[in-house]
């Protein structure tokens, strides 16, 4: 059930450059193409249909069935699949690393707005088909960031010595994670079927894609979710156009650079989420994924005794396009070749990036996909809404700094003000009298009317933070309990989503957890939402 929605500009932990962005700001403009409503996806839909062949819809099915070969699946799931083999199919995707058990929360909820998006635009379109598609990072190798999730106070880790593309790490480690897993979990149904989930995910499947892949189908094949992995040669083959101009022209490191010079002329506060380099691919081999660097004889394959002239490395990628892996900066690009995409569904730090590659679309010819944030949620309890109401809070409220809404329960509390407001302002009335009279002296009594101003100004500051220290001090108990209820909301002073992991909620929901999410997301309301479970 939703209890508010709540502006992104009045949430502290989204930059300027997003609330800019789902505000539709004018200045933002030449950085996408179609903002995300869902009367613009026909503009998408007609670009991306005259630039997509019928030749890259049978590579891609073909893939497809190929990585589905061995895991039973739904018939929607496998009747999408046969879809995108057709001129009139289309997908919205998003993407994520192989986070362990789902990871944080938002990985969830990326894939529930990618669902809704897919159903709203059926009802908008019902001449057209649309397939729902998560994007497998089986290539990234930053393992440290992937390998562990929170079980409400504790740290589920999966410690491995392996290296390279985390989709081909072996599970066969895991059964100490799962044993951890199986003890905090607890009993109960829904704990049972959360320990059949983590074992037929992770225990039965060879490596890490693998068990993703299952993971997310049991999750979601009722929803007719189409799990794709990048790493495959066909695909690739489709792709070797693309990182050619990387390898020789650079034209990534080019065209990147001026979008990101142009956003900080716009704003220079905007992150800049990511820089392009020289060559923005990696070498894919037994023991690791390796950048690869351009020198002055050719090329060489970082931490490695690889090295290419400029013939062999051509030679190498239209012979082995599957050693070749794209970075943060050609993967978008990557995913737009080989997908009929409509649209790619993010968090704040992905939109960002994404905002920097249009220029870079162009020049490559590639339709740029309609940039969507994806739903963001804070899901409290009945328990925290009655704690909330107790100590009279707003839902508002809990959004500000830890410090911030101590002093403005401090001030709710007391009996009496403790805001010198007025009677700073009463001061500088005062003062404007003897500016005044200053104007006809000299420059040095102009000065020490300033100097005294500042002085007492800064008394009544002193006076007014030793009061609100002493209330703090009388009003110690309500402000712990307010501070614990914070704690729980944002553990570790960031949103929920970006720390919690669902196994928390499902405990208590079971299988009703995800459709109750599906109804309350709507995926073209850019709101925070806050959700009573």
């Amino acid at each position: 059930m939703i209890s508010a929605y709540i502006p992104y500009s009045n949430i502290r932990f989204f930059s300027t450059l997003i609330t800019d962005y789902v505000d539709e700001q004018e200045k933002l403009r030449p950085f996408y193409n179609h903002f995300p409503s869902i009367t613009e996806f026909e503009k998408q839909i007609t670009e991306k249909e005259a630039n997509f062949s019928q030749e890259k819809r049978n590579v891609l099915v073909s893939s497809l069935k190929a990585q589905y070969a061995e895991l039973k699946t739904t018939p929607k799931v496998l009747k999408n699949i046969e879809l995108l083999a057709q001129s009139n199919t289309f997908t919205v995707t998003t993407g994520h690393q192989l986070s362990l058990f789902t990871g944080h929360l938002y990985f969830i909820f990326k894939i529930i707005s990618v669902i809704n998006t897919v159903r709203q635009l059926t009802e908008k379109y019902p001449d057209k088909h649309f397939v729902p598609v998560y994007w497998m990072a089986t290539e990234d190798h930053d393992f440290e960031e992937i390998n562990h999730f929170h079980l409400s106070n504790r740290t589920i880790c999966w410690n491995s010595d392996q290296t390279g593309a985390t989709g081909n790490f072996s599970t066969n480690t895991l059964e100490a994670v799962f044993q951890t897993f199986d003890r905090a979990i607890g009993l109960g149904k829904n704990a049972d079927e959360l320990r059949a989930l983590f074992r037929d995910s992770y225990l039965k499947n060879n490596n890490l894609a693998e068990a993703t892949r299952y993971l997310v189908n049991a999750l979601f094949e009722d929803y007719g979710v189409v799990v794709i992995d990048g790493n495959d040669k066909a695909l690739k083959k489709e792709f070797i156009p693309y990182i050619s101009n990387d390898l020789l022209q650079s034209v990534a490191h080019c065209e990147v650079t001026k979008s990101i010079e142009a956003l900080q002329k716009v704003n220079s506060t905007y992150p800049v989420q990511v820089n392009p380099r020289e060559v923005n691919m990696f070498y894919l081999t037994p023991n690791g994924r390796h950048r690869i660097i351009r020198t002055t004889e050719g090329f060489e394959v970082h931490d490695t005794n690889i090295h290419f002239s400029k013939e062999a490395i051509l030679e190498e990628l239209n012979t082995y396009p599957e050693r070749f892996s794209p970075n943060v900066i050609l993967r978008p690009l990557y995913q737009e070749v080989i997908l009929p995409n409509l649209a790619y569904i993010g968090g704040g730090g992905e939109i960002a990036y994404w905002l920097e590659l249009k220029g870079f679309f162009n020049t490559e010819k590639v339709p740029f996909p309609i940039l969507m944030l994806r739903n963001s949620a804070m899901l409290i309890s009945q328990r925290q809404a009655e704690k909330i109401e107790k100590l009279q809070l707003s839902l508002n409220d809990l959004f500000l700094k830890p410090e911030e809404l101590k002093n403005k329960k401090v001030r709710q509390l007391s009996e009496f003000p403790i805001d010198f407001t007025p009677e700073k302002e009463l001061l500088q009335q005062q003062f404007t009298h003897l500016y005044e009279l200053a104007e006809h002296t000299d420059v040095t009594f102009k000065n020490a009317v300033k100097a005294q101003e500042v002085r007492q100004l800064k008394g009544l500051e002193k006076l007014e933070k030793r009061l609100l220290k002493a209330q703090k001090r009388k009003f110690s108990e309500e402000l712990e309990r307010t501070t614990i209820l914070q704690s729980e909301l944002f553990p570790n002073n960031i949103l929920q989503e970006r720390f919690a992991n669902f196994t928390d909620f499902y405990l208590l929901k079971g299988k009703e957890f995800i459709p109750e999410l599906v109804k309350d997301f709507n995926p073209f309301d850019f709101r925070f939402v806050v959700i009573q479970y």
